[in-house]
């Protein structure tokens, strides 16, 4: 059995689609019979961040092959001439190729796309893997006169890619609402997001001593864009918090100027900015910390959507200090302990919130059982093969 892989990050690239991506081949890699053409980039999630990799390599039953990106930042133009680039070579590559099932991941919609069109064009079966509601976020974050214009556009092609689907998995039930109601026939599966091994390993298993005579070491660790929001709250709670906690930052994105100018302009100097680090050092990073914080900006949107960094940071057993809304909130409320919720960009509340936090590490074994990624991917890996068998019977 030939499965085509498309995702548009994966290893060494650092980002949830690239975590989530790598873990899934590693399983489907497990199944006899069953060869995995992989269609990447090289890394390119971050412009401050580089990994090598090489263009092409075989692992066994696993071809990949990287593309090659122009530079580019993180702004809509740049990733629109990057995702061309991405969308020909791969079209190019499976030119001559035949498969037996296409799967895609996809958070921005286009390489759901994508394997929609070479599906289509192979006429074998797409099996979908949905991260995000990309006609519902690009309402919010683009400006409304630009958004008017692409909605309808942005419409057609999710409309087109999601009915050239004989199955979706959808990473939120969050999600559920909006898709059901679009595509109710859909056959649609839940494999949500989990914690990879590295993290596991090096969860806390002990409480450790709380927290005093010394400022709190509040971590907050991923992208820096619209999205996060970050300008829009930190800034308030470092002023607010002078002297009694301190705030590092760990990532990138395309509000991290922004961030860093709001930050010098407010005099807030309990907030520093820090480059992409590795996977290894991150996990040093969540060690050495006494609060975890998590923040996704006020737009409907993210009120669907579960950020895979809240399973980074339950693994880990520390505090965690989130402003979220909707199903995230609800998930954080339901699932993970030692958590103080607050409404985005709600300084005042956060504060409150903060108060009710225990300043030590409490291990979740529990959350780390259920949602363990291996676990997770390894049944996704048996219904993507056993889908493709059935398809092809």
């Amino acid at each position: 059995m030939r499965i085509l892989v498309l995702s548009f990050y994966y290893q060494p690239d650092l980002c949830a689609g690239s975590f989530r991506c790598t873990a899934l081949v590693k399983q489907l890699r497990q199944h006899p019979g069953c060869q995995i053409e992989v269609i990447t980039t090289l890394p390119n999630r971050y412009a401050s961040y580089s990994a090598e990799a090489p263009e092409h390599e075989e692992q066994g039953n696993v071809r990949i092959h990287r593309i090659a990106l122009p530079v580019h930042k993180s702004g809509m133009l740049d990733q629109a001439k990057a995702f061309t680039r991405y969308y020909r070579k791969t079209l190019s590559l499976t030119h001559n190729q035949n498969y037996d099932i296409v799967f895609a991941t996809s958070s921005r919609l286009f390489t759901a796309f994508l394997g929609a069109c070479i599906a289509s064009r192979k006429n074998v079966p797409l099996y979908l893997d949905i991260r995000d509601i990309f006609v519902d976020t690009i309402k919010d974050v683009l400006s409304p006169p630009i958004a008017r214009l692409a909605t309808p556009v942005l419409s057609l092609i999710e409309k087109y890619t999601f009915c050239k689907a004989s199955r979706i998995n959808l990473v939120s039930k969050g999600f559920a609402d909006y898709f059901s109601k679009r595509y109710p026939k859909m056959d649609f599966r839940w494999f949500t997001n989990g914690i990879d091994e590295e993290f596991l390993i090096n969860a806390s298993s002990t409480q450790a001593e709380p927290v005093s005579g010394r400022p709190i070491q509040v971590l907050c660790a991923g992208n820096i864009g619209e999205g996060q929001g970050l300008h829009t709250i930190l800034p308030a709670l470092g002023r607010k918090l002078k002297g009694l906690a301190e705030f590092k930052v760990v990532g990138d994105g395309g509000k991290k100027q922004l961030l860093k100018k709001t930050l010098a302009e407010q005099d807030v100097t309990n907030v520093s900015l820090h480059g992409p680090i590795s996977r290894a050092q991150l996990i040093k990073a969540y060690q050495e910390a006494d609060i975890l914080f998590l923040h996704l900006n006020d737009y409907p949107a993210f009120k669907k959507v579960l950020p895979s960094k809240i399973f980074e940071y339950a693994a880990m057993g520390k505090p965690i200090w989130a402003g979220v809304s909707g199903y995230a909130a609800q998930f954080l409320k339901t699932e993970v302990d030692n958590v103080a919720v607050f409404y985005p960009g709600d300084d005042q509340e956060a504060l409150e919130r903060l108060k009710s936090l225990v300043l030590k590490d409490r291990p979740r074994m529990e959350f780390n059982r259920k949602y363990d990624r291996t676990a997770i991917m390894e049944a996704m890996a048996k219904d993507i093969v056993s889908f493709a068998r059935e398809v092809r019977s």
